[in-house]
């Protein structure tokens, strides 16, 4: 059987779903899967016939979600180069770093431009141009006057070990690391993702989250354009808690995925200010960071929709556990769920495997897996060991095969010789009442060598004290996993893409010594 690609995938969809809406924002376009697919081979032939992109070469693109991206990611990938999407809200240092990292030899932005993005591009002797979107729905490149070559531009053969994404890690504990994801990697994806949420024509989502990130780009968009489902774009390119509902209701969506903070967002509004009615969801997602059971209650309370758990990581090219939904087996609160169409071990650091029940490291091996780290022979060696991917997390399997993670090995808190979870504690600190988000994290102790600290935001309109989160954790905790030191705070600081990592947040609050 031949082995597939995200192309191939995609261009399958095309094929048996023409007609169907491909791709929305509200109150400015639609596009049908056919006009999407047309719109990236003809960016795709004016990628390498007047810009000179050439298989493997690497174009970054520094875009908030637009249409605009979404044709020019495509196009990049199906003229055989790799994609680099980037946050576009990065200083100048920080796109210098991701721009030679990854050795990107041009740079796309939106009409705007992007001031840092492109000073960054000149330092370094990038070209920039921008993607200008013609009243045809074309898309041109500013930089590179249309040669006339591109009607006859014979078109592409993408190939499954086409290298087509470029991401970094998140780089909390160390220098951010670079992944290079292959076509057979991102089909492999879709097709789980597909597959274990059983995505069809039918299915519509809005993206919430940024697509110079794994989550919104690989089970948001590709996996439903895949599929020949739908997607909308917010009208602001970006999530809004205030038009999210009119949204949803707009695309007709019958599921959203999203990481917990934004879960938190929602949740809150519909406390404050609840929709008159809410669309019929078949399933509401969660991954990139541990959901609180209490969360996940209250959001199948309000909604009225199953709420499924899931673990992804970049290396993963995202997905690699999920929760089923309700007709594929129970879901389990506390859980990421069962492997989705790979392997998964939990091994010692010896590389045997663990018995049921019993903590070890999350391994997996997979098509979807990345062959490894570009230019990081330490970081590969680390991580490629006894013929798995090792995550760096520690999990549990239980007997049914449901994974529950205790934690980052470098952020298990080892408080005098006991080893403590700090998801368990968030989890504790998220029951209580009067907190709305909650993150425990680890700090140098002279006694103890680490002690626990959490950072917590109380809900509006509420006071909370010190003494009041202590005094919830010794009713609900063991005495050695209460927190010796709690902050109040209005905001705690998050990711780009959304995620509160507990790092950043004991370094804004705490002054730690840099781990290794």
């Amino acid at each position: 059987m031949e082995t597939p690609t995200l192309t191939t995938l995609l261009k399958a969809a095309v094929a048996s779903f023409p007609s169907r809406r491909a791709i929305a924002v509200p109150g400015k376009l639609e596009l049908s899967h056919a006009a999407l697919d047309a719109l990236v081979d003809a960016a795709a032939a004016r990628l390498a016939a007047d810009a000179g992109v050439l298989p493997g070469h690497v174009v970054a693109l520094a875009f908030p979600n637009t249409v605009e991206l979404v044709i020019m990611f495509l196009a990049v990938i199906r003229a055989r180069a790799v994609a680099a999407p980037l946050n576009p809200a990065y200083t100048q240092e920080e796109f210098e770093f991701y721009l030679s990292d990854s050795g990107a030899r041009l740079l796309i932005t939106n009409a705007e431009g992007n001031v840092a993005a492109q000073a960054a591009a000149s330092k370094l002797g990038l070209t920039h141009t921008t993607a200008l979107k013609d009243a045809a729905g074309q898309v041109h490149l500013s930089a590179f006057p249309s040669s006339g070559a591109v009607q006859d531009h014979p078109g592409f053969a993408n190939e499954p070990s086409d290298v087509a994404l470029f991401l970094h890690t998140s780089g909390t504990t160390s220098r951010p690391k670079g992944v290079p994801l292959s076509q057979r990697n991102l089909a492999a994806s879709v097709q789980n993702i597909r597959s274990v949420y059983r995505l069809t024509e039918t299915d519509a989502t809005v993206i919430v989250l940024p697509l110079f990130h794994v989550h919104g780009l690989l089970c948001g968009l590709l996996a439903s354009l895949a599929s020949g489902a739908s997607v909308t774009l917010p009208a602001a390119g970006r999530f809004s808690g205030s038009t999210f509902w009119t949204d949803m209701r707009a695309a007709g969506a019958t599921w959203y995925t999203a990481v917990p903070t934004i879960h938190q967002i929602i949740i809150d509004r519909h406390t404050s200010k609840p929709e008159a009615e809410y669309p019929a969801l078949r399933f509401i997602r969660s991954c990139s960071a541990s959901l609180a059971p209490v969360i996940m209650e209250k959001l199948e309370a309000a909604f009225g929709a199953p709420v499924v758990e899931a673990y992804a990581m970049t290396e993963a090219s995202h997905l690699m556990t999920s929760n089923p939904l309700p007709q594929d087996g129970p879901r389990k609160a506390g859980s990421v769920g069962r492997p989705v169409g790979q392997e998964m071990a939990i091994l010692d650091e010896e590389g045997r495997h663990v018995e049921a029940g019993k903590s070890g490291e999350v391994c997996v091996r997979g098509a979807n897996v990345t062959s490894g780290y570009k230019g990081n022979p330490e970081a590969n060696e680390a991580a490629f060991r006894f013929g798995w991917f090792h995550t760096g997390d520690i999990g549990v399997v239980d007997e049914e095969g449901y994974l529950r993670l205790v934690g980052r090995i470098k952020e298990l808190i080892n408080r005098g010789g006991e080893k403590i979870s700090p998801i368990e504690v968030d989890s504790v600190l998220l029951g209580h009442p009067a907190i709305a988000q909650a993150v425990a994290f680890g700090v140098p102790d002279a006694k103890y060598g680490e002690e626990i600290n959490c950072a917590v935001i109380p809900r509006d309109g509420v006071s909370l004290s010190e003494e009041e989160v202590v005094s919830y954790c010794r009713r609900n905790l063991a005495a050695f996993k209460v927190p010796k030191k709690v902050y109040i705070a209005d905001e705690l600081p998050k990711t780009a893409t959304g995620k509160i990592q507990r790092r950043i947040v004991a370094q804004h609050f705490v002054v730690l010594p840099a781990k290794a």
